[in-house]
């Protein structure tokens, strides 16, 4: 898979991280610290979330490439696609948009309820720690980047691959927290409501790339699909 496609799906699914995990780095410590004190710690935050991604990575990255599995690119693509089609249609159905997250939903929000109170003492440590276990936690979102990552064929190129994920879902992330300092959570609706349509169009991306219909940047032809069409 190639790391654009990991950027698109972190950045796309990042409208669904900020319903999720907005609340929990809303209630971080250090609210009241000056921009750059403030800054420094939303980034030791969400870089202990992404180093945990990475790492996960690694090892499904090695997984996928024990059982050579970085021939099925183009299977994995049409199938997050669809997934992703699913999430958009039950999130306007007002049901649980990531269906990957319905057996942890109330586990998912008391741990990241629980979470936000810890390791006030030591700031920045305790904010990249609050990161890290972050990462640990059940999300849909996350599980459709690992599943993109068995077919990296390698420990690094897994870890590249999630740790591109990880950087897709910062900058609505960080925006959330610097915004969330004076714009109500209410008000954050509006983007909510469109995140379904982002999900959706991601979705489509996903299944097009997968499909190897030869149109240029959209939907090229994998290396997989050129070698079916030499046979």
């Amino acid at each position: 898979m190639e790391l654009w496609t990991a950027f698109l799906l972190g950045l796309g699914g990042s409208l669904h991280c900020v319903g999720m995990c907005g609340p929990l780095a809303l209630a971080l410590p250090g609210g009241r610290d000056g921009v750059l004190r403030f800054a420094f710690g939303r980034l030791c935050y969400n870089g202990g979330r992404i180093i945990t991604y990475a790492l996960l990575g690694g090892v499904i990255g090695m997984v996928g490439g024990f059982f050579g599995l970085a021939g099925v690119q183009q299977y994995l693509s049409v199938g997050l696609g669809i997934t992703l089609l699913l999430s958009a249609i039950l999130w306007l159905s007002r049901r649980n948009p990531l269906v990957l997250e319905l057996p942890f939903s109330a586990g998912i929000i008391a741990l990241k309820g629980k979470l936000g109170g810890l390791l006030v003492r030591d700031r920045r440590g305790g904010l990249l720690l609050i990161g890290l276990l972050n990462g640990l936690l059940p999300c849909g979102l996350v599980y459709m980047g690992l599943v993109a990552s068995l077919a990296t064929g390698g420990v690094w190129q897994g870890m590249a691959y999630m740790a591109v994920f990880g950087a897709g879902t910062l900058p609505l992330m960080l925006a959330t927290v610097f915004v969330g300092r004076v714009v109500r959570p209410r008000q954050w609706q509006g983007l909510r409501q469109a995140a379904p349509f982002g999900l959706a169009l991601l979705g489509v991306l996903l299944v097009l790339r997968g499909l190897s219909l030869d149109i240029p940047f959209v939907s090229p032809i994998l290396q997989e699909a050129a070698a079916g069409h030499h046979h």
